[in-house]
């Protein structure tokens, strides 16, 4: 049976600067967005919100949504990456809560881009949607919940 990975990220931006999370897989160290999987009885925003939240220690809120990418990892593993903005007037200290996570980095946007340790090349094109101003109300991805008869 078909089950793709439904996982959430953040493209967090504050004075031109970007924030990654670094973690060691495979004993190598690779940066990713504020990201993970969709648990039961969230909403996608809440998802975006708890794992930035476990992975950098910053607390805010999704402000728009950027896009939602399919993608089939290298080893045949489907995701569904749905992407958000949050953009703050400052960069904020970090502190992750995440153990999986060794540090958190802010960096401009030609660092990520141009980097050869990204956690998948979702990462580096997440940007580019961010600088393409691609922006879509929250209500874009909004949980509706069916009335119980």
């Amino acid at each position: 049976m078909f089950k793709p990975h439904v996982t959430v990220a953040c493209v967090v931006q504050a004075q031109g600067k970007f924030l990654v999370v670094e973690e060691t897989i495979n004993g190598k160290a690779l940066w990713n967005q504020p990201a993970g999987h969709l648990e039961a009885n969230e909403t996608l925003v809440e998802a975006a919100k708890r794992e930035l939240y476990e992975e950098t220690g910053i607390c805010a809120e999704p402000q728009t949504f950027i896009r939602l990418h399919q993608w089939i990892a290298p080893d045949n593993t489907p995701f569904l990456r749905f992407l958000f903005c949050i953009d703050l007037e400052e960069e904020l200290p970090t502190t992750p809560h995440d153990s999986d996570i060794d540090r958190c980095l802010w960096l401009d946007a030609q660092q990520i881009v141009n980097a050869t340790n990204l956690r998948s090349p979702l990462v580096a094109e997440s940007i580019r949607c961010y600088q393409r101003a691609e922006r879509y109300p929250l209500s874009m991805v909004g949980a509706f919940n069916w009335p119980m008869s």
